[in-house]
């Protein structure tokens, strides 16, 4: 940042630089050829022809330094077919002049036609009153003195210019290292979480650097919420297993006839559990629910029939939008509904009433049955892992606590309510809309 501040401060200054030099120098070499103009002119209006038909000045021109020899202040006047009438300063010199041409308007020029000593002019060609003779009028001085200012004039640009561009870069310097410095205080404090000494990012920061530290603490939370549901899937997984592996090994211990028939059915009821929380260790690890897409209709007729094979005598019906498209994986939707709707067929009374209802964000299904519901003092409790309230029929306690985990992944929730058409328990579950429809 401060080298790409540098670069650009120097071609910046550079450009103005070269600007206000031909600026001042036009203006110093403009003012240097008026103050000659101004002596041109003045030669022209006291010229006049002699009886003899020369030039002369009727009256002398006031500067001194055309008095003195070699002063570097000249003028002459030179004629086709006539002497050059010059000032004393030229001495034994002549200013070269082109009788050739036509200077009707003032023209200007360098020369170098004295050694060492190079001069300004400027020529201007006049008939004058009472002659035919086309007189070149010359003005010239030495350009010393212009060469000398326009030499000061570049110099204090220089060095002017040299102070400004390295107080600018020392400014972008500090500036850039005091902007950048609450990234040092952010690096301490990361360093600091990695040693367990905080374990957020607390210190006040500047406004342009709290949006990082507020994503970066975000960041944070998401990784406990990660590590937490992997603790939380762990204990599940655990807890599944206890009991499978407490049958084998009592039938073990007791040396039942039937060990082998045990050993098989229950390593088959761990191989389920281990494949399902396997299942649900990549439904956490898909956080990018934006970019799942499931229609919420084919997942209901395909757990209908699932279940309805399995509950022969428990009738499910569905209902609601058929349309509705949720952010969700269809393995892990398909989990979802087919636990609550087999809860409800289980524990039911043989009938199932599901309803599809949309929002502008959410969608909501609706499962309700005809059993004996849950007191609402249990609906908490019958989320946590391996709660059961019902003992008398097979199952492990983790189909809830497994819907509740899920839908929390996919941002959205379940709740249980008392059904007011059937009577029995009704299981609201919202999940997030997708506003895109899946391509298949």
């Amino acid at each position: 940042m401060i080298g790409i501040a540098a670069a650009w401060i120097i071609v910046l200054l550079f450009g103005g630089g070269v600007a206000l030099d031909r600026v001042l120098v036009n203006a110093v070499t403009r003012n240097f050829d008026n103050q000659l103009e101004y002596v041109l002119t003045a030669m022209i209006a006291s010229a006049e022809i002699g009886p003899d038909g020369e030039v002369f000045l009727n009256r002398p021109l006031g500067d001194q330094r055309f008095l003195e020899p070699n002063s570097g202040l000249y003028w002459q006047i030179s004629g086709q077919g006539h002497d050059d009438f010059y000032s004393r300063s030229l001495w034994d010199r002549s200013l070269e002049a082109e009788l050739r041409h036509d200077d009707p308007e003032t023209h200007v020029y360098d020369s170098n036609q004295f050694p060492d000593e190079p001069l300004r002019v400027l020529e201007r060609t006049i008939i004058l009153p009472d002659s035919e003779v086309k007189w070149a009028f010359l003005v010239a001085q030495s350009r010393d003195g212009l060469d000398g200012q326009i030499s000061e004039i570049r110099s204090i640009l220089v060095n002017s210019f040299l102070l400004l561009a390295l107080g600018l870069i020392g400014m972008a310097a500090l500036q850039t290292l005091y902007g950048l410095w609450p990234l040092r205080k952010i690096r301490k404090a990361i360093s600091e979480m990695r040693n367990g000494e905080q374990k957020r990012v607390s210190e006040p920061m500047p406004v342009e650097v709290t949006p990082m530290v507020d994503e970066l603490n975000e960041l944070l939370d998401h990784n406990e919420k990660q590590a937490e549901e992997a603790r939380r899937h762990a204990g599940n997984l655990a807890h599944a297993l206890k009991t499978p592996l407490t049958v084998i090994m009592n039938s073990a211990t007791a040396k039942a006839d039937d060990l082998a028939d045990t050993v098989i059915r229950e390593s088959g009821v761990m191989r389920r559990q281990v494949d399902h929380h396997l299942a649900r260790a990549r439904a956490v690890g898909r956080r990018g629910h934006a970019h799942s897409r499931s229609r919420v209709w084919s997942s209901l007729q395909a757990v209908e029939r699932a279940v309805g094979r399995l509950y022969k005598h428990v009738r499910i019906d569905i209902d609601g939008d058929q349309d509705a498209v949720v952010s969700v994986e269809r393995q892990d939707l398909d989990e979802m509904i087919g636990n609550l709707v087999e809860n409800a067929a289980k524990y039911g009374g043989g009938s199932v009433f599901v309803t599809v209802e949309t929002s502008d964000e959410f969608v909501e299904l609706l499962i309700e049955d005809d059993g004996r519901g849950i007191p609402a003092e249990e609906r908490q409790r019958i989320f946590d892992r391996g709660a059961r309230l019902d003992t008398g029929k097979p199952g492990t306690g983790l189909g809830l606590a497994i819907v509740r985990d899920v839908a929390e992944i996919y941002h959205g929730r379940v709740s249980l309510e008392e059904s007011e058409d059937l009577g029995g328990l009704l299981v609201r579950l919202c999940l997030p809309k997708s506003q895109i429809q899946p391509t298949s």
